[in-house]
Order: structure tokens, then C-alpha cells, then sequence
């Protein structure tokens, strides 16, 4: 069998993986400490555990109080060396000057709808995003008065336009889409949040490093570390990053008042995991390149939703605002398939894990059709779907294995065509 490397031209290879290696150096130098004089120091540092915090007096107390919009050491929940350490290390990675680190992915894309909306205020969210956001803005927000609109992740500046009202505060993108992989125009959206007087938030959790929203017009970045920064499938944790006071004031408040701070083991995992992110994810991205292209080749599939490639929604866009491109990627099958054929198929591979999350070193996949919840229409909807995260396993290994369970899919089909 062809080594799915092989179908990747070379250009196209260096601008996925250019990103990756560019940041490389960075993270292996960024939120360590330095030998000073003759002291020496571990190249990882300390993660210290602790709840309760001394002070010499009351005076020297309620200074530390004061300075909770900083990294000062006040009390256990409301963060820790480690965290702090972390929290400037992704604030510099995401292009922001403060970043706040909570327990997860879900706590990241919520914290900034508490932080920012309240009652008879409007939401325009895109249809794309991560399912549990959107429970928790149909299920909550709704319940605190927040109105919410759903909006088509590749709608224009004129549809959107017209779905912002006056009291519209908050616009969500997430790009690309969690299933569909629609890569949205966030330039074009921070236009048009400037206009409504709203904050444009973005689930950046793809583009880690590889595509700086506050460049682009965005003020809110959110990421789920448990993904590429963690990288071992070991760790639920997140963060949020703001590039202005105004905006990192309120998100601060918030997040101490609800308590999303995460533990020290956590934040010293996702610390260690964002030494080798680079290099993982270099090697993870050219492979998923390479496994996507041969994908293409095959007549079982109808279309790869890979943003590196044209039949992606918004290539366009990756090609513009993008350093490179992630392992994680979405196949439409032919819609002569059924989702029973798709299920047998999943069910028999042997190198892909089945379930939820990705970003770690290992690949897995996950159906996206037959159980997302959508209000506008969806490429995932084309035929039956699935999300491929590609990990450190051989290209080739990958692809045999894929090549068994589509050729699998063939025969079943061929079966019922004479049966």
C-alpha cells in the first residue's frame, strides 16, 4: 500500500507543519526558571500544593487582596504558583496580556458567557460549536435571560448584520467548528463586533498557536488545554486569554467569584505537556495531512473536511490568517452509506481509539452525524460523518487500517446492491 506521505506535495506539507516548528523554541524556553549566580535549578519547576496562604501581618494581607487582578499569591482557589506560571506562558502563546486558567475546556467556553452577558442581553453563537457550549447556552443562559441566536459558521457580514440587535453583547465563533470544520472569517466579525459595541469571543482551541485572534479583531481567546497542550489525554483543564483591562477586569472578577481556578498537578502536567507540543504536533499534523489526502482518493468518501484542503468550508480563510494546521479532521462518506455501515466500519478498526476528546498522542475517531444538534444546515449532514484525530502511529499503519474498514463498507454495500 502507498504511504499516504507520499500524495503530499511538498509546499503544501511545509505550510501545515511551518507553524509547529516556528513555535518550538518558545515552548521549550517560555515559564522556566534560569540559574542565577552559583544556585541551580530544576529545568521543570516545583508545582506547589496549598490552600491556605501566611502573611507576616493584616496590613501585608489585604495588600495581597488587592493585587487579585495579578499573579499574587492569595489563596488556594484563587490560583497557585504553577497556575500563574502557566497562565503567562499561554497568554504569550495566544498573542494576550493575561490569561486565566479554570478546570476545563467547558469551564473556558462558559466563564466568558457569565463574565459578559446578563439579563436582556443578546448572544449570537455560531452553530458550530462544541455541543456542550451550546447546552450550556440554551439550558443556562436562557434560564438567566440572555437571548441566543444561532448563526450558520460561514454566514456573511450581511447575514450576521442582520441577526445583531441592539442589545447584542457577546458574538461566540469557534474555529474551526468542533465537527464540521467550517474555518470562520474572524476578521470580518471583529468588524462587525466593533460596530454592535460587543465582545467577539473565540474558541481557539484548533488554532493553539497557530492563529492569534487578538490580531484579527477578536478580545476573548478560549482554549481547552486538555487538548494539544496537555497532549497525553491525562488532563481536563483550560484557559481564557484577553489582550486589554477592560476585558480581563470582569473575567477575573468572575472567575474568583465562581471559583474556576485549577489544581497545581493539572497546570504543571499542561506545563510539561506544552514543552513538546511542537514537536508532537509537527509530526501529527504532516501525518493527518497525509492520511486526509489519501482519504480523498477513496470512493467511499464524499468529501474531507480538512482547512488545509479546498473541500473544507473557509479554506479560503485558513490559507489567509493560519501558521499551519492541526491533526484533527472531519470525512463525509458517500451518502449511498448508511450509519450502520459507518458504525461496523469504526467498530473494526484496530489503530483508533473510540471516544471523546483529542489531542492527545494517540489517534481516535468519533462519528459527527446522526446525533449533533444543529439549527442550521451542516456538511456533517451531507452523509454519514466522522472526526479522525491522528496521532503518533505510522501514516501507513493508519491508513491500512482505514483502507480495511472502507474496503469493508464496499463489500457490505455490494452485498445489500445484490441481495
Amino acid at each position: 500500500m502507498t504511504d499516504p506521505m507520499a500524495l503530499v506535495p511538498p509546499d503544501l506539507l511545509e505550510r501545515v507543519t511551518r507553524g509547529w516548528r516556528d513555535m518550538s523554541t518558545r515552548l521549550v524556553q517560555l515559564g522556566r526558571d534560569r540559574p542565577e549566580g552559583d544556585r541551580g535549578v530544576f529545568v521543570n519547576p516545583a508545582a506547589e500544593r496549598g490552600s491556605t496562604v501566611l502573611f507576616s501581618s493584616l496590613e501585608a494581607m489585604d495588600r495581597a487582596g488587592h493585587g487579585r487582578y495579578g499573579p499574587e499569591l492569595i489563596y488556594g482557589a484563587m490560583g497557585s504558583p504553577i497556575q500563574h506560571r502557566l497562565e503567562a506562558v499561554i497568554a504569550e502563546i495566544e498573542g494576550g496580556t493575561q490569561a486565566q486558567v479554570v478546570p476545563s475546556g467547558l469551564a473556558a467556553c462558559t466563564l466568558p458567557l457569565l463574565a459578559y452577558l446578563g439579563a436582556g442581553d443578546h448572544c449570537l453563537l455560531s452553530d458550530s460549536v462544541y455541543g456542550p457550549t451550546r447546552r450550556f447556552a440554551d439550558r443556562v443562559l436562557r434560564r438567566f435571560g440572555v437571548e441566543v441566536t444561532y448563526f450558520p459558521p460561514m454566514a456573511t457580514e450581511g447575514d450576521l448584520q442582520a441577526l445583531v440587535q441592539p442589545n447584542t453583547r457577546l458574538i461566540f465563533a469557534e474555529s474551526p467548528g468542533s465537527h464540521s470544520f467550517e474555518v470562520q472569517d474572524i476578521p470580518m466579525m471583529g468588524r462587525l463586533a466593533a460596530r454592535a459595541g460587543a465582545r467577539l469571543v473565540v474558541d481557539n482551541t484548533w488554532g493553539i498557536g497557530l492563529f492569534n485572534p487578538f490580531a484579527h479583531g477578536a478580545h476573548v481567546s478560549v482554549q481547552a488545554l486538555t487538548k494539544y497542550a496537555a497532549g497525553h489525554s491525562d488532563t481536563i483543564i483550560g484557559a481564557v486569554t484577553v489582550a486589554s483591562d477592560a476585558d480581563w477586569r470582569p473575567l477575573r472578577d468572575t472567575a474568583i467569584q465562581a471559583g474556576q481556578t485549577a489544581g497545581p498537578d493539572d497546570c504543571w502536567l499542561t506545563l510539561r505537556g506544552l514543552r513538546t507540543m511542537g514537536a508532537r504536533q509537527e509530526r501529527q499534523a504532516a501525518t493527518a495531512l497525509g492520511v486526509a489526502m489519501w482519504l480523498q482518493s477513496r470512493p467511499e468518501v464524499s468529501r474531507v473536511l480538512h482547512p488545509a484542503l479546498p473541500s473544507c468550508p473557509g479554506h479560503e480563510y485558513w490559507a489567509r490568517d493560519f501558521s499551519g494546521a492541526s491533526s484533527l479532521f472531519g470525512v463525509v462518506f458517500d451518502p449511498a452509506f448508511t450509519q450502520a455501515d459507518m458504525t461496523a466500519m469504526i467498530d473494526g478498526l484496530s489503530h483508533f481509539g473510540i471516544g471523546a476528546s483529542w489531542g492527545g498522542y494517540e489517534s481516535l475517531v468519533l462519528p459527527t452525524s446522526g446525533g449533533i444538534s444543529r439549527s442550521c444546515p451542516s456538511v456533517t449532514a451531507e452523509g454519514p460523518a466522522c472526526r479522525l484525530h491522528i496521532g503518533l502511529e505510522d501514516g501507513a499503519a493508519l491508513a491500512a487500517d482505514l483502507a480495511r474498514g472502507l474496503d469493508g463498507m464496499s463489500a457490505a454495500r455490494a452485498v445489500r446492491g445484490t441481495g
